[in-house]
């Protein structure tokens, strides 16, 4: 066998396993921790007090619908600091005493330095911090749920995020991919011991650990949970996943949002996902599940990239090997099962199923914002949001 052989060989199962990894995940979570994974809540709750920070840039539409969500909380020991980046604030007037409002004087262009503004502009202590998007609504307990995971000694919890809005197609499939997300890098990745992967909002730390893990760090453009949770899981702490704790995200709706977010996001994964070499070395020298089987999910490309390369993967193979092309028919069908039980495990709305016939054009896009991921961050800093901003009642 030649070199070439060898190698091509080896880069289809590099390919591959991104396939089959997802349902693996799943049978062991199913043999080993889904009888045992029922724990009861604490049978009481401390209230510690939050600082929750509302970050904001160039758009303020969406921040009195966010806002009354916060405030309709079931909690009392909170105050929340909205960070007006690049904003004209002029139209935003709220009396309640437990909001700050926070116009920087020069533009950050960064959810970090935005985040340490607010922290820099505390009122008083706050054990906890909790980082909510301005398109985001949360559900009343949602502080609630969190410490529940709190208490049990964890220092960082990622909640889930819902859909907001289903309207279209586009909007149906993004909710698609965080029910993907939420149930194999969140429940199920934590569940066997390692950590939830944090998805840049509706999540929460200790004070502490958010100054200890980015007080040194000045990350411009999208990426600072990928940082963030690289700085966790490298000093051995768990991200816990907490499926209660909702926020209703916005999700992309529009042609141009979709390719400016999810060439921010492409960005982001070809300059971090060399965190998951550092993890799985330290996870393997340290003997830690949480740091090795963390690692390896950070080296896995984004859904359309290890999809796209799987197929082109099996045109090659049904020329040269067609035997090996029927192990890439059944690798493809495993990860299609997945995929299947991530949605059915979840309170999956009727219209994301139909939206799923979509899937090819929204791929498309996605080729679209490769080929644009190299200069996203200069073309876009944030999502532009479209939906219409009124509180809602989940």
């Amino acid at each position: 066998m030649s070199y070439l052989n060898v190698i091509w060989y080896i880069l289809q199962l590099l390919i591959g396993y991104n396939l089959v990894l997802p349902l693996l995940l799943y049978l062991l979570w199913i043999i080993f921790i889904k009888q045992r994974s029922k724990a009861g809540r604490p049978s009481s709750l401390s209230s510690p007090d939050y600082a929750i920070i509302v970050t904001a840039y160039e758009q303020t539409d969406s921040l009195p619908a966010v806002v009354q969500s916060i405030l309709n909380l079931n909690y009392s020991r909170y105050v929340i600091y909205i960070v007006a980046d690049k904003c004209d604030v002029s139209t935003l007037h709220f009396s309640d005493e437990r909001i700050v409002l926070l116009r920087p004087p020069e533009t950050l262009a960064s959810n970090v330095r935005s985040h340490f503004y607010a922290i820099n502009h505390f009122v008083r202590h706050h054990e906890r911090l909790a980082i909510v998007d301005s398109d985001n609504l949360v559900e009343p307990e949602f502080l609630n749920r969190l410490n529940e995971y709190f208490e049990r000694g964890f220092e960082a919890v990622q909640g889930t995020r819902e859909a907001k809005n289903l309207d279209t197609v586009y909007s149906c499939l993004d909710a698609a991919r965080d029910i993907y997300y939420h149930f194999y890098d969140g429940k199920i990745l934590f569940q066997l011991g390692s950590s939830a992967t944090l998805a840049g909002s509706g999540m929460a730390f200790t004070t502490d650990l958010y100054k200890e893990c980015l007080g040194k760090s000045d990350i411009s453009g999208a990426g600072f949970d990928k940082v963030l949770q690289k700085e966790i899981v490298a000093r051995n702490k768990r991200i816990a996943f907490a499926a209660d704790a909702v926020v209703y995200d916005e999700k992309t709706s529009r042609t141009e949002q979709l390719i400016n977010q999810r060439s921010r996001w492409i960005n982001t994964w070809f300059r971090y996902f060399k965190y998951g070499f550092h993890l799985t070395f330290e996870g393997v020298k340290n003997r830690s599940l949480n740091q090795a089987l963390f690692g390896v999910i950070l080296l896995r490309p984004p859904l359309f990239i290890f999809i796209l390369l799987s197929l082109v993967c099996l045109v090659i193979n049904i020329v040269f090997n067609p035997i090996l092309s029927v192990i890439w028919l059944i690798a493809i069908a495993i990860f299609i099962l997945g995929f299947i039980i991530s949605l059915r495990s979840s309170h999956t709305d009727r219209k994301i199923y139909k939206s799923l016939a979509g899937i090819p054009k929204f791929v498309f896009l996605q080729v679209i914002s490769l080929f644009k991921a190299k200069n996203a961050n200069k073309r876009s800093v944030a999502t532009v949001h479209y939906t219409t901003n009124r509180p809602m009642n989940p």
